[in-house]
């Protein structure tokens, strides 16, 4: 008679490892796109500015009031002004306080040039904080 052993024999053992490889793989290339895409998203301007839900006042102690109509007139502060005049003035206050806030105020049918115009005036005055002013969008009963 033949009789089984009692005991089982040892099988092949379950891995327990997990293969890292793949994963560090995957991780490079999501590292290499973020590389790649974060300073696209940075330069980006929003064209669409004049209604926003996040529209707030700002804080700021002391800012300069900039702003250009339709007609392409020009306001700094409550003044009206020609754009030489406008130069003149904008590169004065930047002369006396650089660090002063810009806030820019632009009618919504003023063409992208005029107030990228507008912004290198100020960006040559030595002025380099410009907020965008917009008004709060109407929210729904």
């Amino acid at each position: 008679m033949a009789f089984g052993r009692l005991e089982k024999p040892e099988g092949s053992r379950p891995m327990s490892d997990i293969n890292m490889t793949p994963l560090i793989d995957v991780m490079l290339v999501l590292l290499v796109i973020f590389m790649i895409t974060a300073p696209l998203m940075t330069a980006s301007l929003r064209l669409d500015l004049p209604k926003s839900e996040a529209a707030t006042p700002s804080d700021a102690p002391g800012f300069i009031a900039v702003a250009i109509t339709p007609d392409g007139k020009l306001y700094l502060r409550e003044e009206e002004l020609t754009p030489d005049a406008f130069q003149k003035r904008i590169a004065e206050l930047g002369r006396a306080n650089a660090q002063m806030e810009v806030q820019l105020r632009a009618d919504r049918s003023v063409p992208y040039g005029q107030v990228a115009e507008l912004i290198g005036w100020v960006q040559a005055a030595g002025m380099n904080r410009i907020a965008f002013v917009a008004q709060a969008a109407a929210s729904a009963p």
